[in-house]
């Protein structure tokens, strides 16, 4: 089984470059964050006609997540399984058999001194009680996503020009680890421990950034350990990121023997 994860930063301008990647590469399962659109309006028919089942929970014009996979999930969820309907733009649930995919877009935070970083703490604090509430260790989970952290310094370009950012400070490699520590592995990290210059985000802004290595790793794939022991393979593939019209982000890809 192949599991992706693709923050595409407006669904309907990628179309194309993740249209291409499903033929291209043939995954079971893609999640895609930031998708920017209402649900009613997600452009199904492209990703249909490859025969892939559509989950959706958007908004408009910003954040929205999507599952798509070639077989319908037996259930489906999102937000925090609770009654606060304000976060399912941000995390959909969908269970195949015994898998739990968890698709998330992490808040960003903007500004460490913002109401919207301490929101960002709070939403993780939130994400671990409903993994305690809701999921079980000895289950088969994968939580994958665009997590807004990159977790180590190995995993930005530069840790110390960038410590401090709200996506690479202390507070959120606490706010990180915390819902890890709930029984996760890092599944990229478990293939590549020690391997520099591996990076899912490159900034618009920097000009010419994948050939200059400018990147931070911020999209994860997370797995319980029942799924560690059937992992095959877990992987950055830059090349949706130099297409033409290309999102700021690339997508993480792994296998697993089932």
């Amino acid at each position: 089984m192949k599991i992706a994860t693709f923050n595409c930063n407006g669904v309907r301008a990628r179309v194309e470059i993740i249209t291409r990647w499903l033929r291209d590469n043939k995954p079971d399962i893609l999640g895609l964050q930031e998708i920017k659109v209402m649900t009613e309006l997600f452009p199904r028919e492209p990703f249909e006609e490859l025969g892939y089942h559509c989950e959706i929970r958007g908004q408009k014009a910003y954040a929205g997540v999507a599952i798509l996979s070639k077989t319908p999930p037996d259930k489906a969820g999102a937000g925090f399984l609770d009654r606060d309907e304000s976060e399912y733009p941000r995390i959909l649930h969908c269970k195949f058999g015994r898998l739990h995919v968890i698709n998330s877009y992490c808040p960003q935070g903007r500004d460490p001194d913002s109401e919207h970083f301490q929101y960002k703490l709070k939403w993780f604090k939130r994400l671990r009680s409903m993994f305690d509430r809701h999921y079980k260790t000895r289950q088969r989970v994968i939580w994958m996503g665009d997590f807004n952290v990159a977790p180590e310094p190995i995993d930005v370009y530069n840790s110390k020009a960038i410590m401090g950012h709200v996506c690479h400070r202390p507070e959120v490699f606490d706010a990180l680890a915390n819902v890890r520590e709930w029984g996760f592995v890092d599944l990229f990290r478990k293939f590549h421990p020690d391997e520099p210059g591996q990076y899912t985000y490159y900034d618009y802004r920097s000009g010419n950034p994948v050939d200059r290595g400018i990147g931070w790793r911020v999209d994860h794939m997370y797995v319980t350990n029942s799924l560690v022991k059937k992992a095959l393979d877990c992987r950055i593939d830059v090349k949706p990121r130099v297409m033409e019209r290309p999102s700021d982000h690339t997508v993480m890809v792994a296998e697993f023997d089932f």
